[in-house]
């Protein structure tokens, strides 16, 4: 009896250590999550402002924005770069965002090659049918995203001939309202006429032009 009580203590107190290890690592999270709900706020606002430089620019050159998205030649190459998570805890969100992408890149035409930004993520798509040709480590603080980026820039066109068509997209999970995070895609290449349509209507803050 006296070793059943035993054991059943070494196992509460073990479950108790857990809590707080499980704790202390919800709290670590949302204080990472902190930094980067920041810098996402601060790109919005860069995002915005190189727009509005970009109308400035186009404003007075339609056919420009009239052609975006109308390439001669249909792409050659699509180039996938998807975020995933090393954390833990995270749930199916490798999982989802896996099998988002690879239900995204179905349909496309061409030759895919997919970038994966962290070991997990790899390893769920290479399971959907879409081994990656190039690992990014997850980067674990914002001071890491501008190098990382950097190393996607320069890997993923080395690995595109000189005068290739390429389609580039992007994977990540996004917050949402609804529920804890959604799988979304953006197509950054080649620009699109969705493109070239929202920055010709794009409204100016002020009245000095």
């Amino acid at each position: 009896m006296s070793d059943t009580l035993a054991s059943l203590r070494h196992k509460i107190s073990g479950a108790g250590d857990l809590k707080s290890v499980v704790r202390s690592m919800k709290a670590l999270a949302a204080s990472s999550i902190g930094q980067y709900e920041k810098s996402v706020l601060a790109l919005a606002d860069y995002d915005r402002t190189v727009d509005l430089g970009l109308a400035v620019c186009l404003r007075t050159r339609q056919a420009v924005l009239e052609q975006a998205g109308r390439p001669g030649a249909a792409a050659l190459a699509v180039t996938a770069i998807v975020f995933g998570s090393d954390q833990g805890l995270v749930g199916q969100f490798n999982d989802g965002l896996a099998d988002f992408v690879a239900k995204a890149l179905d349909p496309l035409p061409g030759e895919k090659k997919v970038w994966a930004v962290g070991e997990r993520v790899q390893s769920r798509l290479a399971d959907a049918g879409l081994p990656p040709v190039g690992l990014f480590t997850v980067p674990t603080s914002v001071s890491a995203i501008t190098p990382l980026v950097g190393q996607i820039l320069v890997q993923s066109e080395a690995h595109h001939g000189k005068h290739e068509i390429v389609q580039l997209y992007l994977f990540h999970n996004r917050p949402n309202p609804g529920a804890a995070y959604e799988p979304v895609s953006q197509h950054l290449l080649p620009l699109d006429a969705q493109w070239g349509l929202r920055l010709a209507h794009l409204p100016w803050p002020t009245k000095s032009l």
